[in-house]
């Protein structure tokens, strides 16, 4: 069984990485059945799981372990089998366990045939030991940094450092070590559990900079590697959003125009400029007066508003449902609330099930942990309110929110640099990037591939939203399944437009 080799051992290319101490071999996993599923979820009865022990700090690889829980769905018996596709959805900290029976109904029998799809709760989350910081609103949305009415970020201060604290009182020490780059040397630790030489991986969003950070410590290890909707290396993670506010410009006319069309019946205005500006208005007068939502405990304010309107914006056939969502918050604010409208509310407000055995603010704890964790932050609080003034004023849509404070600015030192990524290593890597995705926007897919240069090959497409594949474009379909399938890339940039307008 291999084990998990030093830095140099690897080849890597991540010369700001911390040497890793040689550990001993990996044990094969077991596999068995899956954990219970939140209520409600449904998943492929083929689907077998199992756990890694993985050290919970790669410097010391005989202290205290840690467990990954993996999952396997089999390739469909073929002769064609190529290895292993490893999987993960993004987040940061979203769980993966359940990711390859999603992603089998997506994908064509060559696929199917050339791979057993790889999923993993990715350390410290759901199922792999997870984390909590003990915070009353469990929900990432309680950590967007939204400016007060007059643009103060004084109560942002004062919440970031309480969530910092939060998290050094109730997860500790420990929670230094759930980063990416330990998360990429699990996966190593799963690819020799798994017996296998050579992985091949898709990431899609915070999974893009996870797969180029195993690409840079384990270059010889990474067979054929998908990146989807993507983070910018050289921008983890103080400066990953600066380029929110422009994309959220960009994609926010797709779900204007959806409205516009409906003006009849929405009344949200009858062109894009007319719905953004009533838009703007309605996020305005809930700053300065929230609006009870009826048969919950919540308070629809502006943060909330364009919290949501984030959030909907990931996928086109959401778009209706946004338009829909704009037209209840207006009319609750209004008090012109009809049944109809309290339904959409009350759907959007609705918590999803729990996960048996997975604390409730399980995702908010390692989303901070990684974006916290992974590079220093600045913790000047005046550069942060003036950075949120002026990105308020230039980006109306997103009120400054990008550039304001968060919890990092408060957290402790990380553990190491952050992985250096470059263009060395060989050419085995497909980008796939949306023209109007407001969640990993477009310089980012372009600052990417400029990193990889000659590894990798970038097909970009003429749509909005957060997915690329599987998205109504044959061109990206295609040329990702003959990577996937042959192993051959464009030579060229790509570029495709057979995308129907929204």
């Amino acid at each position: 069984m291999a084990a998990c080799a030093t830095t140099s051992d690897t080849g890597a290319a991540g010369g700001a990485a911390r040497p890793v101490a040689e550990a001993a071999a990996t044990s094969r996993i077991t596999w068995g059945e899956c954990p219970e599923l939140a209520e409600g979820a449904g998943r492929d009865p083929r689907l077998t799981c199992g756990t890694v022990k993985v050290p919970l700090d790669y410097q010391n690889p005989n202290g205290e372990q840690i467990e990954v829980a993996v999952s396997k769905l089999p390739a469909k018996k073929s002769r064609d089998r190529r290895g292993v596709l490893f999987l993960n959805p993004g987040g940061p900290a979203l769980p993966g366990l359940e990711t390859p029976s999603d992603v089998a109904q997506t994908l064509p029998p060559s696929v199917l045939a050339a791979y057993d799809l790889i999923g993993f709760d990715p350390r410290g989350v759901a199922h792999s030991t997870p984390q909590s910081c003990g915070f009353d609103d469990p929900s990432l949305a309680g950590l967007f940094p939204y400016p007060a009415a007059d643009g103060s970020i004084t109560a942002n201060v004062d919440h970031a450092r309480t969530d910092a604290e939060l998290c050094a009182a109730n997860a500790g020490e420990k929670l230094r070590y759930f980063t990416t780059a330990n998360t990429a040397r699990d996966l190593d630790r799963i690819r020799a559990a798994l017996g296998e030489k050579k992985i091949s991986y898709w990431g899609q969003s915070y999974g893009t900079y996870l797969g180029v950070v195993y690409e840079s410590l384990f270059p010889k290890r990474a067979d054929r590697v998908v990146l989807e909707g993507n983070v910018d290396p050289t921008k983890v993670w103080a400066n990953a959003k600066d380029n929110w506010g422009k994309a959220m410009s960009e994609r926010f006319p797709d779900a204007a125009r959806v409205a516009a069309a409906q003006h009849a019946t929405l009344g949200l205005g009858g062109t894009v400029d007319e719905v953004t500006q009533n838009y703007l208005a309605l996020a305005d007068r809930l700053d300065h007066t929230p609006a009870p939502v009826p048969g919950t405990e919540q308070a629809l304010t502006g943060s909330m508003l364009r919290t949501v309107t984030y959030s909907l914006l990931l996928q086109n056939e959401n778009l209706p449902m946004l338009a829909q969502f704009w037209k209840a918050a207006a009319g609750l604010a209004d008090g012109t609330l009809t049944e109809a409208d309290g339904q959409v509310l009350q759907q959007v407000f609705a918590a999803p099930p729990p996960t048996p055995g997975v604390p409730a603010d399980n995702q908010a704890t390692m989303f901070l942990a990684l974006t916290c964790g992974d590079a220093q932050w600045p913790d000047d609080v005046d550069e942060y309110a003036r950075r949120t003034a002026e990105d308020r004023a230039a980006w109306p849509l997103t009120a400054g929110m990008p550039a304001n404070i968060w919890a990092c600015a408060f957290w402790p030192e990380p553990i190491e640099e952050p992985v250096h990524v470059t263009d060395k290593g060989p050419r085995n890597t497909l980008i796939l990037q949306n023209r109007r995705d407001n969640a990993t926007p477009w310089e980012d897919g372009l600052g990417l591939y400029e990193v990889l240069g000659k590894r990798a090959a970038f097909v970009g497409a003429d749509n909005g939203g957060h997915y690329v594949y599987g998205q109504g474009s044959t061109c990206v379909d295609e040329a990702t399944v003959t990577f996937l399938t042959t192993g051959r890339l464009p030579g060229k940039k790509v570029y495709c437009t057979d995308v129907a307008p929204q």
